[in-house]
């Protein structure tokens, strides 16, 4: 999947899926079995803490409005800020996502395992910036289940879960840049078969 110029040292496989697929509880599973697997969402919290550059531009940016008494980005603030900007959410995006990138590209350089995992929740979102992995694991279910643990983990109405449902890309376009889909409509037993096997594959492909 990736390209000579981008080609990693190290075996990588991207894991994603929309919002309450159960991208987590698989790459639990995975760690359960001694795979390390690096989170964009810890990146993506790092490179914005206090005094990192990135902390600075989105000030210079934003304005100091955005930061909290502490002087922590207020992230709430921030996403109020730009949900529905569609001018304000690339300016955050030019900023956060490269310096996230590089930080797992850190991650990876560094990890020891015979492969590792990369947990990018907007996967389909950013892609083809993640070209450069070996595979591309997507977490899917059925709709109607989305929807319904979307309800029931959040705690909302069904007519903000939609909403929240369609701001992501689509199961198509997720589904589009797949190697490999673990369906993950049926219980945590069923789960964790599943990334048994995906497990032993990957382990096959990295020694290859």
């Amino acid at each position: 999947m990736n390209s000579p110029e981008t080609v990693s040292a190290h075996f990588v496989v991207a894991i994603g899926g929309g919002i309450a697929s159960g991208k987590t509880a698989a790459a639990d599973a995975f760690v359960r079995r001694g795979i390390a697997c690096h989170d964009a969402d810890i990146a993506a919290r790092g490179v914005v803490a206090p005094g990192q550059p990135a902390l600075a531009e989105i000030i210079a940016r934003f304005g100091p409005q955005v930061l909290q008494a502490d002087g922590a980005l207020d992230r709430a603030a921030m996403r109020q800020r730009v949900f529905g900007d569609d001018v304000a959410r690339r300016a955050l995006e030019a900023i956060v996502h490269p310096r996230v990138r590089d930080w797992l590209r850190a991650r990876v350089a560094a990890d020891r395992g015979p492969y590792c995992l990369l947990a990018i929740p907007l996967l389909a979102e950013t892609w083809p910036a993640y070209a450069w992995v070996d595979r591309v694991l997507i977490v899917d279910v059925a709709p109607e289940v989305q929807l319904e643990r979307l309800q029931r983990r959040d705690a909302v109405e069904r007519e903000l879960a939609l909403k929240m449902i369609a701001a992501q890309a689509t199961r198509a376009q997720r589904l589009a840049i797949a190697t490999d889909v673990v369906d993950n409509s049926g219980t945590l037993q069923q789960l964790d078969a599943a990334v048994d096997a995906l497990h032993s594959k990957f382990l096959q492909l990295a020694c290859a």
